[in-house]
């Protein structure tokens, strides 16, 4: 059998880490299995989705290299084989028109709660040998529900909550087109799931409940369902389910923040899988270990503070010359045109940064003017030091601008002035980029232009 996973989102909000993990998990066993992944919009919500959040959903697993072999396909350009499906469910019995208006369901709805019974449909409008059903009211365009089987259950084996077992007679019978024809949500989803061959359906529980009547019309259909695998809810830092509604960011967001695509794959697997104590992996290791059946069976809470660490491993792992264009990029935004030192910037500053975006911060200083603060001049520019900076411009003048003989003019003028290090290396700090705290005070003036230094050092 081959794999075929699907993942199928519906444009009604951006899509956000909660959901892309529903992508992500999916998209993994068919690459660790040599399958096919398949993308569908579910965009038959007509009122709330829009082509922007399809365009986020597009660009959010392009950016995480989460490629689909199949698709996108769109649930509104296949109506005309739900409704040939419908037509066929008709022919065969499987469906009946019900003409049951809102305000009898609603009706019926409160009677049940009022009698603590489970509101659901009572089937007035099914027909069954030897029953008389209600006269059709003039004017009604009917619902079509289909006929759930009566007596006996629905049970699957669930990758994530293992055996699950539902009663028929808790299921009532699902409307599967409206009024005007239009299929509903449960019908199209199995169809699609039919007609691509779906062998497995990673999702999150919130579709629980409407597994087994899939499952029912799966099997109406003549099919057998695919396997299920229930994904625990994502929480936000609050212990919310991460939602749009609770603050969640568009999953594009963090691409423009600055973290990297294999740090956020790496981060979002770890949401609800594991393989042992792996904390980093890259992509290649995860696709290698991933199977369905180390998936968590609890929820997992996002901590925006592990994902910073998580991206900062990897671009401490990532080759500088990989690193500099997606620097390049936030500096240019900036009006920055970088150059050839942009690589060497990266290996230089990356350990002390957790985002791209940072690593831009500090790029940036040796590109723009820097104003030292105040607060660092008045603690750091002191008269003590003002003859060492004099020497140190001095003798910078003419060494071969190179790390080596850059230092070796610094120990000079700590063996002349009787100076420590910090008393000499934190004055150059803040006048040549404008902070205390830099990486080695060589690396940092080598790759910074000549003139550039001793113009800075000039306004002690």
């Amino acid at each position: 059998m081959t794999v075929r996973t699907r993942f199928a989102p519906s444009p009604t909000g951006f899509i956000h880490l909660g959901n892309i993990r529903s992508a992500l998990y999916p998209w993994a066993f068919a690459r660790s299995q040599g399958g096919t992944f398949i993308l569908r919009i579910e965009d038959t919500d007509l009122e709330r989705s829009s082509q922007a959040a399809v365009d986020v959903i597009l660009e959010g697993m392009a950016w995480l290299g989460l490629d689909h072999d199949e698709g996108p396909h769109y649930q509104m350009q296949r109506m005309d084989r739900y409704k040939e499906v419908l037509r066929q469910m008709q022919e065969r019995d499987l469906v009946y028109p019900c003409y049951m208006s809102v305000a009898e369901l609603d009706a019926l709805r409160e009677r049940q709660m009022a009698n603590k019974e489970k509101p659901r449909y009572d089937g007035t409008w099914r027909p069954e040998p030897g029953k008389t059903l209600p006269p059709v009211p003039a004017g009604v365009q009917p619902v079509l529900r289909f006929r759930n089987p009566v007596g006996g259950s629905v049970a699957w084996d669930d990758k994530v909550k293992g055996r699950i077992e539902i009663s028929n007679d808790e299921l009532d019978d699902l409307v599967i087109a409206r009024p005007d024809g239009t299929p509903t949500y449960n019908f199209c989803v199995v169809v699609d799931d039919i007609d691509m061959r779906i062998t497995h359906v990673v999702r999150g529980d919130d579709h629980v409940n409407n597994t087994p009547r899939q499952i029912n019309i799966f099997r109406a259909l003549g099919q057998e369902p695919p396997v299920y695998a229930h994904l625990p809810t994502v929480l936000n830092e609050r212990g919310e389910k991460m939602s749009k509604r609770n603050g969640a960011k568009p999953v594009t967001q963090f691409r423009d923040e600055g973290y990297l695509a294999d740090a956020v794959v790496n981060y979002l697997a770890r949401l609800g899988w594991s393989h042992g104590d792996a904390e980093i992996f890259s992509r290649e290791q995860f696709l290698q270990w991933f199977s369905l059946d180390h998936l968590g069976k609890s929820a997992a809470q996002f901590d925006e503070a592990k994902l910073r660490w998580v991206n900062a491993q990897h671009m401490k792992a990532m080759p500088d010359s990989e690193l500099a264009p997606l620097v390049e990029k936030h500096l240019r935004a900036r009006g920055i045109e970088p150059d050839q030192r942009l690589a060497q910037l990266c290996g230089l500053l990356k350990d002390r940064c957790d985002t791209t975006v940072a690593l831009a911060d500090w790029a940036a200083r040796f590109y723009l003017p820097v104003k030292p603060s105040d607060e660092d001049l008045a603690k750091h520019i002191t008269e003590g030091v003002r003859p060492a900076l004099s020497m140190l411009a001095r003798m910078l003048e003419g060494v071969a601008w190179e790390k080596a003989a850059i230092a070796e003019s610094i120990k000079e003028v700590l063996r002349a002035t009787g100076l420590k290090m910090p008393q000499l290396a934190m004055p150059v700090r803040v006048l040549v980029l404008g902070t205390a705290q830099t990486p080695s005070l060589d690396a940092v003036l080598e790759l910074l232009p000549r003139e550039v230094v001793l113009q800075r050092l000039a306004k002690s």
